[in-house]
């Protein structure tokens, strides 16, 4: 499908009544997990539209140009009140967080797997192994705290069990900034890939520093703190592979098309009737604010959005599938790696005056209060082992080990190579 060719409403028919801004919730026995991880998705690449936005009204001068653009946000802002109210109020935060780090795990595999640009590839992968880790982590609070597990959330389409352990993923800013890519040479698929995982990377960087204070105890508390940490990294990571040449209106016609890609992508891969019928309104919604943007382009660029976008039909749409194979072999192949500066390199290779060994030795210089590994150590304390769900052994011989918590593995150097 081409949404610019397609038939478009006024932006203002779409206001709606309060009664209709607030859905029924979805039920949390019986919905499919990744209809959750789509609901997750989709209320943070509205958040990220409506973020955007507020910045461009910032940095514009033009009275005229910044009416138009929040007459969209407040449509956009409506759509995101109406997927956050999708979650139903007996769902807890830390249920909710499960379906959070679903999403990260399988999103960003789904991305890299199709992925050609090596180097958008690489920080996809990368970034994979520590949200997976994240999935383990928080697998093992909801179970100590409230006796769930997260295998059910997950229906078994995600394993949970250690990535790149969390405390290892803690690295000075510098080296989680990349270069840029050049979307005027970049294949659709890429910008749109790129587009996608900062907005949701950012959606759960900006869910865990909000959860965090009001978590029940002290640990899980600490835990969001630390993670919501590594989640900025993420975003800082992503969002530097953004193409920084884009105009103000090039980018909002590449976020209002993102939208409308993800919306039919979840129209076309839903299994839930009533949340389908979201999907299809509001993919509707999105055409005609992709519109508005190519008429404002136009107006205010002169520049035609083929400009920006060559060709306006859809690529592979993004559909939801498990990924544990896909996980296992990146486990195997880098979870010892760390990033330093543009690249990503075992810890084994990195030099030991490299600011990554002072900042861990800063932030982590005790391992004992590290949130991520203190609740390991304490599930394990109180069961005897730790909480997993494996399909089969863990690829990493370091990691196999159930009654004791890894904080070496991408993190120190081995033995051999220690100067």
């Amino acid at each position: 499908m081409n949404p610019f060719e397609q038939k478009s409403c006024q932006i203002d028919e779409s206001f709606k009544s309060w009664k209709e801004i607030y859905p029924k919730p979805y039920n949390k026995e019986s919905t499919d997990p990744y209809t959750k991880t789509r609901i997750i998705l989709m209320n943070g690449t509205e958040f990220e539209a409506n973020w955007f936005s507020h910045q461009f009204a910032r940095h514009c001068e033009n009275m005229d140009l910044r009416r138009e653009i929040a007459l969209t946000r407040r449509v956009e802002k409506q759509q995101q009140m109406i997927l956050a109210c999708l979650k139903p109020i007996n769902e807890s935060p830390l249920e909710t967080t499960i379906a959070y780090e679903q999403l990260a795990v399988d999103l960003t595999a789904i991305l890299a797997k199709r992925e050609k640009d090596a180097h958008v590839k690489k920080a996809l992968d990368f970034a994979l192994l520590e949200d997976f880790d994240h999935l383990y982590r928080y697998a093992d609070l909801l179970e100590m705290d409230k006796g769930i597990k997260a295998e059910q959330l997950v229906g078994r389409y995600t394993e949970i069990m250690p990535g790149r352990p969390t405390i290892s993923e803690h690295r000075y800013p510098y080296d989680n900034v990349k270069p840029s890519t050049d979307f005027k040479s970049a294949e659709l698929l890429t910008k749109l890939n790129v587009n996608i995982i900062t907005a949701a990377e950012q959606q759960t960087m900006n869910y865990y520093m909000n959860i965090a204070p009001f978590y029940e105890n002290d640990i899980g508390r600490r835990l969001y703190q630390e993670i919501g940490l590594i989640e900025e990294q993420h975003v800082s990571q992503y969002e530097s592979l953004l193409d920084p040449n884009c105009t103000w209106l090039e980018s909002l016609l590449m976020h209002e098309y993102t939208e409308c890609y993800l919306y039919y992508s979840c129209y076309t891969d839903e299994s839930d009737p009533y949340i389908k019928l979201i999907w299809e309104e509001m993919l509707m919604q999105e055409i005609a604010h992709l519109h508005k943007a190519a008429e404002l382009l136009a107006r205010y660029e002169r520049k035609q959005w083929q400009q920006v976008i060559p060709d306006g039909t859809f690529p592979e749409l993004l559909n939801f599938r498990e990924n544990i194979d896909y996980v296992r072999d990146v486990l195997e192949n880098t979870v010892y790696q760390t990033s330093i500066l543009d690249n990503y390199v075992e810890v084994d290779k990195v030099p030991d005056t490299s600011k990554f060994f002072f900042f861990q030795n800063a932030l982590n210089c005790n391992v004992a209060n590290v949130p991520s590994h203190e609740v390991i150590e304490r599930y394990i304390r109180q069961r005897g082992m730790d909480y997993r769900f494996e399909v089969k052994e863990h690829p990493i011989r370091e990691l196999r080990n159930r009654t004791c918590d890894n904080t070496t593995v991408g993190r120190e150097k081995s033995p051999a190579h220690v100067m």
